[in-house]
């Protein structure tokens, strides 16, 4: 995905190691229960083969970054306030970790869940 020649050698980054920053990012937010797919297809497929890069998509345009997160959140948060969140902290870690712009992070609210009301 990412090219980067120095005097050493190259360094090539991959979307899934992207992808892997982002959720993980992702899970440690608050009022985020977890990740899921963006349609049936890719959650028969997360069923059968463990994937720790579900519920993120990564695209990369040769200069900067776009991520797309499909999230469920704990009912009885502020969505807008926990999307932001979450889109904020992904750009972070995301930034922070590889040294490369993110152009955007879309966040999209799959869901909602309760939890025990124990």
């Amino acid at each position: 995905m990412s090219d980067e020649n120095n005097s050493i050698g190259s360094i090539h980054i991959a979307p899934r190691a992207i992808a892997t920053i982002a959720f993980h990012a992702v899970r440690q937010s608050y009022g985020v229960v977890g990740l899921t797919s963006k349609n049936l297809v890719s959650g028969i497929a997360q069923a059968i083969v463990k994937d720790p890069s579900h519920g993120v998509e990564v695209h990369f345009d040769g200069e900067s970054i776009t991520i797309d997160l499909y999230i469920i959140i704990e009912y009885g948060t502020r969505v807008k306030s926990v999307a932001s969140s979450v889109g904020n902290s992904v750009k972070y870690q995301v930034e922070k970790t590889l040294g490369m712009p993110v152009k955007a992070v879309n966040v999209h609210v799959q869901g909602l869940r309760v939890s025990d009301v124990d």
